[in-house]
């Protein structure tokens, strides 16, 4: 009886309270509302004002729970699904036209003989071509259901007459592996830029082609990756693991702990086998990151650096160790609240510290190049509570902020001049080489008819830089030759990998730039093909 009476009173105790912080939230933001709609001095829009109060309210949280409207749900799913429907294009908008800079692979623009260099002048018999077309109006005529016919009117050099191409819309991936090649002979390469629902599958074909082309080595560049799925880095991280190690956990104030392990049956679903093996167990192993590689990029180079099985190369990482799961609401927006704070397999926690409000956590960047973080390693001074160990080897590791590097790469401003810089912000380095290829496509594939070609014989140099310097004086910049030679080298590979990406695909842009400005790469296939690994003992 006492029992029954307590749980009454539990009860009753538990809608009291319910009721209570009602009153104190919802129940004031509605009479607030109420006084604005029979008071307020004019018209206004009710749903923008709650948006802006919700955005305002999270903002009070932590920098990851937030809003996403629902005019931007669709786009926001688009990356983490990995694909869209649409018409296959890539595209850029330059004097106020529409151009094809390259069809999809296998897209339906590509299958009925769409071509890079296509002006699109019109899209279902509306004019889009000098009218202030914008990225998002391009986006709104061409994504549509799977299926669904769209009439593309088309200018192509050498043809006197428009032509008509109808476009049946169909599903286009999105890759998140960006580029893989062999750096040398022997060590491989693999850009991902985010973590998709497709990673597992695009990763695990770019190792096997890898590893046919007698891969020994990978490097795996996560730079600028701002992260994804949760579930998928785990899956990453399990191709280079083996055994069931722990790859992350995760806990909060109202979900328990999580584990999530290497190939473990009851959570793997297709990437379970009873006999599986990473796809790069046995092999050097090099992560390149940066400060913008967040989230599931800082999962799998903490759990990699955790297990010694990779040498992590780079810069501090962003920071974000917390988890969010998304919530669907009634009018189709959606809220991403954070449920839980992950931590590395040695119990790393590694979210920045977010105390002083959104605005100031947004600025860490700028933080950290005023503070020389950036050029200096020793720079960053961390307390003995976030100092760690790792699991295998024991070498100190930390947490606290991001995820630290083995080896530390300063970054490089020594090329960047001031006529660089303005170069850069009027994206001619992008718009030159669409023009130039679009005019020269024919004689350049002649004179190098595979990439191979291009990349070791092809050099900016007479009329091609002739070109280049009239489309910066057309934009009203000043030549300067003092800026141009400490400029020079940055200035001429970005032409070439410019050029490279709209002669063949966006993939070939890192294999130029690589080689040549990429200093974190460049130290990672200098460590790689050295003797560091083997001298620190790491698992390979």
């Amino acid at each position: 009886m006492k029992r029954a009476l307590l749980f009454v009173f539990a009860i009753s105790t538990f809608h009291a309270i319910s009721q209570n912080k009602e009153q104190e939230t919802t129940g004031k933001f509605s009479e607030i509302f109420g006084y604005l709609d029979s008071y307020y001095v004019d018209d206004f829009d009710g749903a923008k004002i709650t948006d802006a109060a919700i955005v305002a309210m999270l903002k009070e949280l932590d920098p990851h729970t937030y809003l996403i409207p629902k005019e931007e749900v669709a786009r926001s799913n688009e990356r983490i699904d990995g694909s869209f429907v649409g018409v296959g294009i890539r595209f850029q908008i330059m004097d106020d036209t529409l151009i094809v800079v390259n069809t999809i692979e296998g897209g339906p623009c590509e299958a009925v003989g769409v071509q890079a260099g296509d002006k699109i002048v019109s899209i279902d018999g509306e004019n889009v071509a000098g009218v202030g077309l914008k990225d998002s109006g391009v986006r709104d005529r061409l994504l549509g259901e799977k299926g669904s016919l769209v009439v593309l009117g088309i200018k192509r050099k050498k043809e006197a007459e428009m032509l008509k191409f109808d476009v049946r819309r169909d599903k286009i991936p999105l890759f998140s592996v960006a580029a893989h090649y062999m750096a040398t002979d022997k060590t491989g390469y693999i850009k991902v830029t985010s973590f998709a629902r497709t990673t597992p599958d695009e990763l695990k074909e770019a190792i096997d082609d890898l590893h046919s082309q007698g891969m020994k080595n990978l490097i795996l560049d996560l730079q600028g990756n701002g992260g994804g799925l949760l579930h998928v880095a785990k899956y990453m991280a399990d191709e280079f693991l083996n055994k069931e190690k722990l790859i992350v956990y995760s806990e909060g104030r109202a979900q328990p702990r999580k584990d999530m392990l290497a190939n473990d049956k009851n959570d793997y679903g297709k990437y379970y086998h009873e006999d599986k093996k990473g796809a790069f167990e046995k092999g050097k192993l090099v992560v390149l990151v940066d400060e913008n590689s967040a989230s599931a990029s800082e999962i799998v180079s903490g759990a990699l650096q955790d297990w010694d099985r990779a040498l992590i190369v780079g810069r501090r990482t962003f920071g974000k160790g917390l988890v969010q799961r998304p919530y669907n609401l009634s009018d189709g927006s959606i809220v991403r609240i954070t449920i839980a704070r992950y931590f590395t397999p040695s119990g790393r926690f590694i979210q920045k510290p977010y105390e002083d409000g959104v605005d100031a956590y947004r600025e860490d960047y700028l933080n950290r190049f005023e503070h020389g973080e950036l050029m200096h390693a020793d720079s960053i001074d961390f307390p003995d509570s976030l100092k760690f160990k790792t699991l295998t080897l024991g070498r100190t590791v930390y947490g606290g902020g991001g995820i630290m590097p083995d080896v530390f790469v300063p970054l490089d401003t020594t090329e960047l001049s001031e006529m660089y810089r303005a170069i850069s912000r009027k994206g001619i380095f992008n718009t030159f080489a669409f023009h130039y290829v679009d005019e020269n496509r024919e004689s350049l594939k002649k004179d190098y008819p595979e990439f191979g070609d291009f990349r070791d014989k092809f050099s900016v140099e007479g009329k091609v830089l002739d070109a280049f310097w009239k489309a910066v004086k057309d934009e009203g910049i000043e030549y300067k030759e003092e800026d141009y030679q400490t400029s020079k080298t940055l200035i001429h590979t970005l032409i070439k990998a410019r050029m490279a990406s709209n002669l063949w695909d966006f993939s070939k842009f890192y294999e130029v730039y690589n080689k040549e400005e990429n200093e974190i790469f460049i130290k990672g296939l200098e460590l790689i093909e050295g003797k560091m690994i083997n001298e620190l003992g790491l698992d390979y």
